[in-house]
């Protein structure tokens, strides 16, 4: 239980004390009424006695009585209504409320930390005025009267006898049968006359006389002259005098409900209502009034047909209820005793003393003896009390019936004077003069008496004050008999089924154990008395019980808060919606953060409610958007209760302040970090075949890898603009920021183009929520064109039209548990600092339309306008949290955040704004194939743009066409088949003859340092217009590598005007390709033997081509046919084709693989421009009947692309010490030797049958080759995975392997080549040696020096190689030493001598070279690659 503020020891003395009646005169209740007091009234704060008192005990011991008090009230002749002591006790209750500011206790048990407010005031009054207001009863006499005091006024014209008729008329209410109460405790009850006197207004002397005639009469114990009034009441307002009466009035007491009637002449005779009133045992009516609350419309409703005691004096009792509101609302600006000084005060107090002392303790001590000596008369002296008790207590007890053994009747009815209700009084009396040794065995001897009779309403009153006056009793002799208690209380509650002294009992006993700190048990007490026919009593019955479970040793909190929230539930049904409230939220700290969602969840939709009925608005809102914010668990119907219920709640807050800023809504979640703002138009839908770019949207996902490309290719552009370095103040462009962009700058967004703001919305409940009016909420400082600003801040939705246009809405409908976005435009018509703060809606539920079960809504639900059931208009900020700092050691070890202000952008000037259209562009090719398409660039703003330039990662897959018209074709209809290449009409004679021209890679954008991803878009006059739009022919070709290939397009534009902000603007175009196999090329070049060549120089190479067919049948192609094999290089060209077939047309079908062979020669000098030059020779040679010109475009285009970007692929390149250089430097002059560059286009046509009709494709296929006798592809081979070996564990020797050029690059350093008769006829019979003139030419490859050494003998000595040589000798000198200068023929006049006829190879010299500034480390041998035979024939 809670902490009080008396202590029990206290407590019990106070709530039973010595009852006196008071009857006045009406001229006495006239003197009082002149200080808004009744007599009682006037009494009350001076009841208490400031001295002991002492009296003796039968056994003439003294006894000391300590801080007495005594109740007097005016008499009623009617037992107090139920109804209205229940309508005071919830006044009571309702009237005590927690003070404000009062700093609660906190308690900390386990991991809870609980704001508990210690004491429970209104407890305390209820308490209080319970105990004060209980009817007098006959099986106990506590507070039935003692005394009565008569009072009259000394103004009176006859006081003496106006005393006389106070005594009859007290004797007749005492004594005559019409009445039934008050109740009266002996027959013989002591008067006390009390005369008031006027000081201010009436005649102390004959108030003195008519006193000094009552002492006469009545004796000086009898009587008593009180002096009030000593100032008049319009002096009142002189001097403060203190007001003790306000604290006790204010607390509306039963007993003085007379004094707001009208005095004495209100008690009536009514013989209906008594015998109505009075129960057969005698029992007051609470017991009949057992209906439960939820019967009646509200617990504290006084209607006379609910409640039966009341059907008979409804009038009476709605009177009385209505006189108390009225007197309630009359005390408050009340002066109470405003006639009376502070000497008056003392002598109240002094009466109250002299009463007690002289009349009310000697009555006692009288009637207890007389008790005493009647109760030893009757039962004679061997059962004299005092022997009895000793009896009892020796050991000779007798067992006791158990409660349950008794019959089920409240048992018999005693007459006055039965000698048990004589004990019964004896030990009230002592009681109420706390002799609580001597009540104790009265009261023990009484519940004997009682038990044996079966009286058990009897026997429960005895047991029940018996265990409180062992617990009074001093010096603690016995412990505390709970079990008497409850006993007493089963009694009163089973047996008898009166709930009003049980409750008393619970009061009572549940104290006693607090003070023995027995919460458990006082817990359980508290909590057996709660029931339906009182909803107040269990409240507060509850809400102690919640109290002892907190304040235990080891304090229960669960339990503490879940008894919190039963008495809750129960002030709310008793009408006490504060205390509920209270409850509830003290509850709610126990069961908040603890995962118990559904409590949680009836406690705020409770606190929400309650705190609505008291017009607590903001917080009945806060409690519900507590339900909805949690991850609720509920069903969807209970959801939907809750949403409704809390839509209705706001309209009701926002009602009451129309003009206040718009409350933050809890519905449907933002995923603020998720906000996605896109600057920019909508991309536009592919038209026909006119198909737009790419560029940015919302619908794109992000992707990290290709956001670095953009941003690679932006820099890329930026840096060739800006003459090869990026500016400092560069930044990407970023049309579409999100959580994974850079957004510590503020974003620039530029004036008349739109903003869209994609929020995402997630809705948390099973009801689908529909947000209608949906709209951004923004603030803009606008900026004059001065760069002045302007401080008006528009922070209204509507803001201003000029300004900023705002998209709306009209509906947006989440479904349940739906995650949905919705994008919001915004139109920026001037310049300055656009702020976004947040969305702006209205939020409601739809009406009748539920999904069940996941099924979906019902039909009809989302067609047309939904039927809103209650919306409320909100708003909710969007405010997005920057990444955290992580850079500097402070930021490391602190948690720290950067900006984040996508939402934040600067509206810039005007900008140019293009657009781009692909028309007949291809999704799919063939690897290598040529098509050609249109693009259409269109400047929709009303800006010029210049410096348009388009940057690709893959430029061999498309191009503009060369720099000059001539080089570019503008028409494809001009040739056959409609062909995307410049083409001329041949005459069959130049079939196989090479057909040469020449073109520099400077005019097809490719040039020296130059970046070939970067292209200018030739736009004529460079600029375009605002509005106008320009095609321009493109021609693609397909990448090498089959399968899907996405290629990024990034067109850089600026404006004719620069702008300070925005140097530059880019749009985005993702092409999708997906190639097919096609033709497989591959080539391989190797030196010819013969030297012969039209100039006669040394230098011809032979090149074969194989050409494969890879292309499988599901493209629907027919058959290629090579049409034109090309060379382009700047030092070779292709001369001539020396196929042997005579097929001219070179058709290959699927899987087939042709080959060709055709002789290269150097470029004449003339041709041959210096080194740096970028000047390329092509040679073309045709196998149809046009030549398709391969220095033109797209052919030259796509062939100076891929040789760009082959020549981009990394090298590797060994890095060497400077001992070494030298070696290297020879290295790479033997390597040059077997260097070649030439390239070879192959140009074909297929031919495809696509939907019935045949189409003609076209393509070129590439091949680089750079060594001589290496074969070069195509395509890029695959490279195989490595087959899984074992780990093989070694230790690296350090050993450096010397850097030395292989035997292959060595064998090219020297070309040698032997000219002699084929076949030599000789007359072996005339001459025996025959001797043959041959001739070899030592060629050197370098552009060094090299030494030579050629060795003409046989070096083998086994007759194995004697064999294969034959027998022949060279004739002359065997060793020739050379020197041959860069690029030198020598010739060397050889003689052979043979001695037979037959075949014999002259490739027996061996020739040694080594550069001439080398040492010999490089000196090898050359070998023919081909053997040279001789037929030597005899004639």
């Amino acid at each position: 239980m809670a902490q009080c503020v008396q202590s029990v020891q206290e407590l019990i003395p106070d709530s039973f004390v010595p009852c006196v009646a008071a009857l006045c005169s009406d001229e006495a209740e006239r003197l009082t009424r002149l200080n808004h007091l009744s007599f009682a009234e006037l009494l009350k704060p001076f009841s208490r006695l400031t001295s002991e008192v002492h009296m003796r005990d039968p056994n003439n011991q003294l006894h000391v009585i300590k801080n007495l008090k005594i109740a007097v009230s005016n008499i009623i002749t009617q037992p107090p209504q139920p109804g209205a002591i229940r309508k005071l006790l919830n006044d009571v209750v309702s009237g005590s409320q927690p003070a404000e500011g009062l700093v609660a206790n906190v308690i900390t048990a386990g991991d809870y930390d609980l704001n508990i407010s210690a004491t429970t005031p209104w407890f305390e009054s209820y308490r209080e005025t319970f105990l004060q207001s209980m009817p007098a009863s006959d099986h106990e006499f506590l507070n039935h009267y003692l005394a009565c005091m008569l009072v009259a006024s000394s103004s009176e014209a006859e006081p003496v006898e106006q005393f006389s008729k106070l005594s009859q008329e007290q004797h007749r209410i005492q004594h005559n049968s019409d009445y039934s109460y008050p109740k009266w405790f002996i027959p013989n009850t002591l008067k006390y006359y009390v005369l008031l006197h006027d000081v201010s207004a009436g005649d102390e002397q004959r108030a003195e006389s008519i006193y000094e005639e009552m002492k006469q009469k009545y004796g000086t114990q009898g009587c008593y002259l009180l002096k009030i009034n000593s100032r008049t009441s319009n002096r009142a307002s002189d001097e403060q005098i203190p007001d003790p009466w306000s604290q006790y009035l204010q607390k509306n007491s039963i007993q003085n409900q007379e004094s707001y009637e009208d005095g004495p002449c209100t008690i009536t005779s009514n013989k209906n209502s008594d015998s109505n009133l009075l129960s057969l045992d005698g029992l007051d009516n609470e017991v009949k009034d057992g209906l439960p609350n939820n019967f009646r419309a509200h617990p504290l409703q006084l209607d006379s047909s609910s409640d039966p005691s009341n059907s008979m004096d409804g009038p009476d009792h709605v009177k009385f209820a209505s006189s108390l509101h009225e007197t309630k609302k009359a005390n408050t600006g009340i002066i109470h005793g405003a006639c009376l000084t502070l000497t008056d005060h003392d002598r109240i107090r002094q009466f109250i003393q002299e009463f007690t002392f002289r009349g009310l303790l000697p009555h006692i001590e009288k009637t207890i003896r007389q008790l005493n000596d009647q109760l030893i008369s009757r039962k004679g002296l061997s059962r004299s009390l005092f022997s009895a008790t000793k009896k009892w207590f020796s050991g000779s007890k007798v067992p006791e019936k158990s409660i349950n053994e008794l019959k089920n009747t409240s048992g018999l009815l005693y007459p006055p004077e039965a000698p048990e209700l004589q004990i019964r009084k004896m030990a009230d009396l002592c009681f109420l003069v706390q002799h609580y040794d001597l009540a104790y065995s009265c009261y023990h001897t009484a519940k004997k008496d009682f038990l044996n009779d079966q009286a058990m309403l009897y026997a429960a009153g005895a047991l029940e004050m018996a265990a409180v006056s062992a617990f009074l009793q001093p010096g603690a002799p016995r412990p505390y008999p709970a079990h008497y208690m409850d006993t007493a209380i089963q009694t009163y509650r089973d047996i008898c089924k009166n709930m009003v002294l049980a409750e008393r009992c619970v009061l009572l006993s549940a104290e006693i154990l607090k003070s023995q700190s027995k919460y458990s048990e006082a817990a359980a007490l508290l909590i057996r008395l709660t029931s339906e026919d009182s909803d107040l009593r269990s409240a507060l019955l509850l809400e102690q019980a919640a109290h002892c479970f907190i304040n235990m040793k080891s304090p229960m909190v669960r339990k503490y808060a879940f008894h919190m929230i039963l008495a809750g539930h129960r002030f709310s049904k008793a009408g006490q919606k504060k205390h509920a409230l209270r409850c509830y939220c003290q509850a709610m700290q126990v069961y908040k953060g603890k995962g118990w969602s559904l409590a949680e969840d009836h406690i705020n939709f409770t606190i929400g409610r309650q705190s609505y009925t008291l017009r607590q608005l903001d917080n009945a809102v806060s409690a519900f958007r507590h339900i909805l914010i949690n991850e609720s668990r509920q069903s969807a119907a209970q959801q939907g209760a809750f949403l409704r219920e809390y839509l209705y709640v706001y309209k009701n807050v926002s009602q009451l302040s129309p003009d206040g800023p718009l409350p933050q809504l809890p519905l449907p979640y933002i995923n603020s970090s998720a906000t996605r703002v896109f600057f920019g138009h909508d991309r536009r839908p592919a038209d026909g075949e006119k198909q737009a770019a790419t560029h940015v949207s919302l619908d794109q996902e992000y992707d990290s890898e290709s956001s670095q490309q953009w941003r690679e290719l932006e820099e890329q552009v930026v840096a060739v603009v800006n003459r090869g370095v990026i500016p400092t103040n560069f930044y990407p462009t970023q049309y579409c920021l999100n959580s994974y962009s850079d957004n510590s700058r503020f974003p620039l967004a530029v004036v008349e183009e739109p903003i869209t703001v994609e929020v995402a919305f997630r809705n948390p409940l099973k009801v689908p929520l529909l947000l209608t009016d949906l709209s951004l909420l923004w603030k803009f400082q606008r900026k004059d064109s001065s760069g002045k600003d302007n401080e008006e801040v528009k922070e209204l939705v509507t803001g201003e039209p000029v300004m900023i246009g705002t998209e709306v809405i009209s509906e947006f409908l989440i479904n349940s548990e739906e995650s949905k976005v919705a994008r919001l435009k915004l139109f920026p018509h001037h310049i300055g600092e656009l702020h976004i703060l947040g969305v702006v809606y209205n939020l409601g539920t739809i009406q009748g339309c539920m999904t069940v079960d996941g099924i979906g809504a019902l039909p009809g639900c989302h067609t047309g306008k939904h039927s809103l059931s209650m919306s409320v208009r909100g708003r909710q900020d969007l405010e997005i949290q920057g990444p955290r700092l992580n850079n500097t050691k402070e930021e490391k070890t602190s948690i720290k955040y950067g900006p984040d202000r996508r939402l934040d952008p600067i509206i810039t000037e005007e900008m140019p704004l293009l657009e781009v259209f692909f028309i007949h562009f291809p999704t799919g090719l063939l690897c290598g194939e040529i098509r050609k398409a249109y693009v259409e660039f269109v400047n929709v703003s009303k800006c010029p743009l210049t410096g348009l330039k388009v940057v690709s990662k893959r430029p061999e897959f498309f191009t503009f066409g060369g720099n000059t018209a001539a080089l570019t074709p503008l028409s494809p209809s001009a040739s056959e088949n409609c062909s995307a290449y410049k083409t001329v009409v041949t005459d069959s004679t130049s079939v196989c003859t090479a057909l040469v021209s020449s073109a520099s890679s400077v005019d097809f954008g490719i040039g020296i340092g130059s970046q070939p991803e970067v292209i200018p878009v030739p736009l004529p006059d460079a600029v375009l217009l605002p509005g106008a739009s320009v095609q321009l022919p493109m021609w693609l070709r397909g990448p090498d590598e089959e399968g899907v290939h996405e290629i990024n397009f990034l067109f850089y534009y600026e404006s004719v005007q620069k702008q300070p902000k925005i140097r530059h603007r880019i749009l985005r175009h993702t092409a999708v390709i997906c190639t097919s196999r096609s033709l497989n090329v591959r080539a391989t070049v190797c030196r010819s033997n013969s030297l012969e060549d039209e100039e006669g120089r040394g230098g011809n190479m032979l090149v074969f081509v194989d050409v494969e067919n890879t292309n499988t049948s599901e493209a629907g192609v027919k058959e290629f046919h090579i049409v034109q094999v090309s060379s382009s290089s700047k030092h070779w060209k292709l001369q001539k084709s020396v196929n042997l077939s005579e097929n001219k047309d070179a058709k290959l079908a699927s899987r087939e693989k042709g080959k060709f062979c055709f002789k290269a020669v150097r470029c004449r000098e003339k041709e041959v421009a210096t080194q740096f030059s970028e000047k390329y020779i092509f040679a073309d040679i045709i196998f149809g009947n046009e030549q398709i010109i391969s220095s033109a475009s797209p052919c030259a285009d796509f062939f100076y692309r891929s040789l760009s970007s082959e020549l981009k692929k990394p090298q590797a390149q060994p890095s060497v010490h400077a001992e070494k250089q030298s070696v290297e430097d020879a290295v790479r002059l033997i390597q040059k030797c077997s260097e070649v560059d030439l390239n070879i286009v192959v140009l074909w046509k297929a031919y495809v049958v696509e939907d019935s009709k045949q189409l003609i494709l076209e393509g070129q296929h590439h091949v680089i080759l750079h060594t001589i006798g290496k074969e070069a592809f195509s395509c890029p081979q695959k490279q195989e995975p490595p087959e899984m070996e074992l780990l093989k564990f070694f230790r690296p020797e350090n050993t450096t392997v010397p850097l030395r050029p292989s035997v292959e690059q060595l064998s090219n350093l020297i070309k040698t080549s032997l000219h002699y008769p084929e076949s030599f006829n000789h007359p072996f019979h005339q001459k025996s040696l025959c001797l043959v003139p041959v001739t070899l030419l030592l060629s050197n490859c370098s552009k060094a020096d090299v030494d030579v050494i050629v060795d003409l003998r046989h070096k083998t000595t086994s007759p194995e190689a004697l064999e294969i040589h034959g027998s022949f000798t060279w004739l002359g000198q065997t060793q020739y030493k050379l020197q041959l200068k860069s690029q030198e023929i020598h010739s060397l006049q050889l003689k052979a001598c043979f001695v037979h006829t037959g075949v014999y190879n002259l490739g027996t010299p061996r020739v040694f070279a080594k550069l001439s500034d080398q040492v010999t480390v490089f000196e090898t041998s050359q070998q023919n690659s081909m053997p040279a035979l001789i037929i030597i024939n005899n004639v």
